[in-house]
């Protein structure tokens, strides 16, 4: 019984994929275009304008953001940066997908757009260590000193209470946990 199962599941398997490749298969110049019709669309989809973004409470203590100011005391302007788009990282994506659907692995396309290069991961790799190691230390410090202290806008110190001092510790902390975990 077992063996006609199987043998039913690898008749349909193969019937499936004979579907699948007789709807997928594209000639290179349809390929080709989609190709280029894509990349085309992402291009012109990736310039995108940079504005000012603002950040402020109101009285009622609710967290508010707008392209504009509102003119209230704790208004804050946010630094919010952003990488452009690498046009042949995603001309590479497009093509892998392509390539993939045209040989009929679909799994192997979804893995062709998630993944970044290896110099990519190298770079995050060496990018999370340097931060693991600067919160490492940074939290040696505030765990050894006696009293931590901010300076103001005049340059003078301020010396954080009990409190601050628990807080800015607790944060540090948790960005030891985030950076320094695998």
């Amino acid at each position: 019984m077992d063996r006609q199962k199987q043998y039913r599941q690898k008749q349909y398997r193969q019937k499936q994929s004979r579907v699948v490749m007789k709807y997928l298969h594209f000639s290179a110049s349809v390929r080709s275009l989609c190709v280029a019709l894509l990349s085309g669309l992402v291009l012109s989809a990736g310039s995108v304008a940079a504005s000012d973004i603002y950040r402020w409470t109101d009285a009622n203590g609710n967290v508010h953001y707008g392209d504009r100011p509102s003119g209230a005391e704790t208004e804050q302007r946010l630094q919010i940066s952003s990488r452009p788009t690498d046009p042949s990282r995603i001309q590479r994506i497009v093509e892998a997908r392509s390539d993939a659907l045209a040989a009929g692995d679909a799994a192997a396309a979804e893995r062709a757009a998630g993944e970044p290069s290896p110099e990519e991961l190298r770079a995050r790799a060496d990018e999370r260590a340097a931060k693991c190691e600067m919160y490492k230390e940074r939290l040696q410090r505030f765990v050894t000193s006696r009293r931590l202290y901010r300076e103001d806008e005049n340059g003078e110190r301020v010396y954080l209470d009990d409190q601050q001092t628990l807080d800015a510790r607790a944060r540090v902390q948790e960005q030891v946990e985030e950076h320094c975990s695998n």
